[in-house]
Formats: structure tokens, sequence, C-alpha cells
């Protein structure tokens, strides 16, 4: 992987050095993670004008290869205690010769900003914008493949879930029960907190599990997702519990699983991002939802949950080949319940076969 590390900070380099900056100081975990490989908590990565440096509060722990940065990397710890990695990061770029540093002025506070300044006063400082996470937009193999394991394990977990009986039990003791089912299959953790919805909270995006109890009838929404090397896939269903389902909750599952396979079957390269939230949104606003729909139909996945790609109405830009997003339409009606159906893809050509799903547990409505 130090290669592929290597060649990450070289277009960076690059980037900044269009923009005039001789040095970069990346701050936000998941870019340094990006460029530098597993870090220590707090670390930051700088790209000097002569040596590349991963400044850390401590040493990192090389005992396991999935907690061990980039070895091509010199590693360079703060002395004493108490320091922040990103001022100490900024006196080693003017000392070793940089009259100009871009920084990541989206996640650095001003507190952070000032500090810099303080230490540094001879360097200019710029703002390196959103490059990093541009260039984590297209994944490589190695990155699909992390996904692609992800996405198996949530598989697993959220399977297993399904085959145990569920009746009588809560959403907050399901969602942990699913959690502790990813780790158990090798997942790093979720990869964000499991939402178990039931009855009336079904269907309602990010819902926080609460002490209901699951009842005959119920509509069942879930969504999970495993970190693995820490890529993280997301996975979306809806269950009906008990009883075969009713005629309204056919009709509305129906409906939506249309949506999301239209959303689905959009992802190619070179298709607006706005138009993949259109073929899945018209399905469900033709029939009378609109005002019942999400802000998005699906955005981008890898090191963090949601990344750009974002699949909105009022999304500008196209997506590219190997670029894996979530497309995860639903309807929730107030007092009633509804439907969410959420999967993992990658956006591939036709080519190679279309949109790889990477999330394959069954779309069919179960009656558990």
């Amino acid at each position: 992987m130090s290669e592929v590390y290597a060649l990450r900070r070289t277009r960076l380099r690059e980037c900044c050095n269009a923009g005039g900056s001789a040095a970069a100081l990346v701050t936000r975990p998941a870019n340094v993670r990006y460029l530098a490989g597993p870090a220590p908590e707090g670390a930051v990565l700088l790209l000097g004008p002569a040596e590349d440096f991963l400044v850390c509060a401590g040493l990192p722990d090389d005992r396991s290869e999935q907690t061990r940065p980039d070895e091509a990397l010199r590693v360079h710890a703060v002395p004493g205690t108490g320091g922040d990695p990103a001022v100490e990061a900024a006196g080693l770029a003017a000392t070793g010769g940089a009259d100009s540093l871009a920084v990541e002025e989206h996640h650095l506070t001003v507190t952070r900003h000032r500090a810099l300044r303080s230490v540094a006063p001879g360097l200019r400082l710029a703002d390196v914008g959103g490059a990093v996470e541009q260039l984590r937009v297209v994944k490589d193999e190695e990155e699909i493949s992390c996904l692609r394991i992800g996405a198996e394990i949530a598989d697993q977990a959220l399977g297993e879930l399904l085959e145990s009986i569920l009746v009588g039990r809560t959403e907050r003791h399901l969602a942990l029960e699913l959690e502790r089912r990813l780790v158990d299959h090798g997942a790093d953790g979720p990869a964000f907190a499991t939402s178990v919805a039931t009855g009336p909270n079904a269907g309602r995006p990010g819902h926080r599990p609460t002490d209901r109890r699951v009842e005959e009838g119920d509509f069942l929404s879930v969504c999970l997702g495993a970190t693995y090397r820490g890529y993280r896939c997301e996975i979306g269903r809806t269950f009906v519990i008990g009883t075969a389902p009713a005629d309204w909750q056919i009709e509305l599952y129906d409906l939506v699983f249309t949506a999301q396979r239209a959303g689905r079957e959009s992802l190619v390269p070179g298709a607006a991002c706005r138009d993949v939230d259109r073929a899945a949104r018209q399905v469900l606003d033709s029939a009378g939802y609109a005002a019942a729909l999400p802000a998005l139909t699906g955005h981008g996945v890898g090191l963090e949950i949601d990344e750009d790609p974002q699949l909105t109405p009022g999304t500008m830009g196209k997506l590219d080949a190997c670029v894996p997003v979530t497309v995860e339409p639903g309807v929730h009606l107030p007092g009633r319940g509804g439907v969410r159906i959420d999967d993992t893809l990658v956006v591939r050509p036709e080519a190679d076969g279309g949109p790889e799903l990477l999330t394959i547990t069954t779309k069919e409505l179960l009656a558990l």
C-alpha cells in the first residue's frame, strides 16, 4: 500500500503546487487515513517541500498491520504532553523552508487556525478546500474490496437477526444485537448508529431506536452498516412482522421497491447525480408522496458514511466509474409507518455488467 499512499500524496501535492502552496497540512481524520494509512487519533499529515511527516501526539502502535501508518512516512512525535500535532506541523513546515501552507479551513477551528499563525507567522496560509475529498470520490479496487467485505458482514448480521424471534423485543435491543453481530463477523465496528424502527416509526430516516416493542403486523425497517479496514457500507431493509402484510403495506412496499430499482438502474458513468435522484423520486412523487420524501436519494460512501457525491435534486456533477454510492428512497407516513430500501452499489460501465450491488440481502417483502 505504500506506493498507493505515495501516489495519493503526489496528486495532492500537485494540486497544492498549482495553487501556489509549497506545503500542505491535512488534519481531517478521514483524509489523513486516505493519504497516510491507519494513524493514531489526532495525527496530522504534513506534505513538506522536501519531506512528508506524520505528526502525532505519541508514537503509533505498530503491533497490528491495521493500526500501522504508511511505513514510508517519517513519524514525528510532538515533544512533551498536551501539544497540538497541527501546530507542531506548521512549525516543521516553517523550519523546513516553506513560505506557504495549504490547510483544510473547513476542518480547522478558528482557535487552531490562530495557533498556526502564531507558531509560524512567516507562513502564508491558504485553503486547500475539498481537494482530498475530491481525490477520495473515485475508489481503487482495494478500497472497493474493503467495502465489499463490509457489505458481506452487514448482510450476515442482518440475515441472522431475521432468523431469530422478533415479536416482543425492543428496537433498542435489536439495534444492539445487530451491532454485536457486526463485530462478531469481523467488522471494526458499526459504520454509523444502527437504526431499528417498528410500527409507526418504520421508514423514518435516521430514527433512533426506542423502547417500543415489536408487535404483530408491524412494519420493521432496519438500517445498518459495517466498517471494515476503515471503509463504511450501508444497507436498509423493511419487513412485516408475524402475519401476511396488509394491502396498504404491499402497495407502499412495491412502490418504494420500484423507485429504488429505478435509481439503481440509473447508476452509469456519466449520469448526472440529480438524474439518479430524479429517477427514484419521480416514481414516488407521481404516486402522491412528494411531501413524505427525504431530502436525498443517496450519497457516496468510503472512509466516511456520508461522502460526495450527493444524489439530490440540486446536486451538480456527474458520476464516474468506481464510485460507491447508496440508493435509499423511502416513504414515512406519520402515525402508520413506512418503507425504506437501501443498498450500497459501485458505479460500473455497461461493459462491466453495470452497477455492482454490494449488499445482497433479499428485497422481497418478507413476513417474519
